[in-house]
């Protein structure tokens, strides 16, 4: 069993690349804060907490798969959808967004577990048990999301356009980093 601070730090580390994601995406939303923070936060969470359970259940068998892909797979995901959030920003002041769609919240949500995913494979090899990581994971990552989406979305209410520009390119930084963490 792992201790639970242990456990923590990993749901924290795990869920930092949400909480930036969710500062990006509640800055390009208009409308339905709240709403769009809630759904946005719910999937992060709850794809933060699948993802480590697939791993674990994959084991050993998938690891060397998993792990030559995992790092360009998040790359183009958030680098599609930060070159989207820039290109969005030019377009008229009709063109905003109002909500967080299910096929971005989809995309970034899986774009942003993919490191679970690993973190589960680990849990296999150590043979730790997998519920109170996973649920902590979630949670974890649920709240930090909450709070990055809504602290976005007064930045953007109060820089605008140029501010959903710097939210797109941080996607494309978070996907970089990840690129090079992986391929260094």
């Amino acid at each position: 069993m792992m201790d639970f601070v242990t456990v923590i730090l990993i749901a924290i580390g795990l869920a930092m690349d949400a909480f930036a994601v969710s500062i990006a995406k509640g800055i390009s939303v208009e409308r339905n804060r709240r709403r769009s923070a809630f759904f946005l936060a719910s999937l992060f969470g709850g794809f933060q907490a699948l993802m480590p359970v697939i791993g674990w259940f994959a084991g050993l068998g998938l690891r060397d798969t998993i792990m030559e892909v995992d790092h360009w797979v998040a790359f183009g995901l958030l680098s599609f959808i930060g070159a989207k959030m820039i290109y969005d920003s030019t377009k008229s002041e009709d063109a905003k967004e109002t909500a967080v769609t299910l096929s971005v919240a989809l995309v970034l949500a899986l774009a942003t577990s993919i490191d679970a995913l690993m973190v589960g494979l680990s849990f296999a090899f150590l043979e730790i048990s997998i519920l109170v990581p996973v649920l902590v994971i979630g949670v974890v990552t649920l709240v930090l999301s909450y709070s990055g989406f809504t602290f976005g979305s007064k930045m953007g209410a109060i820089f605008g356009r140029k501010v959903r520009v710097i939210g797109g390119l941080i996607l494309i930084l978070i996907g970089i980093r990840i690129l090079i963490e992986h391929t260094l």
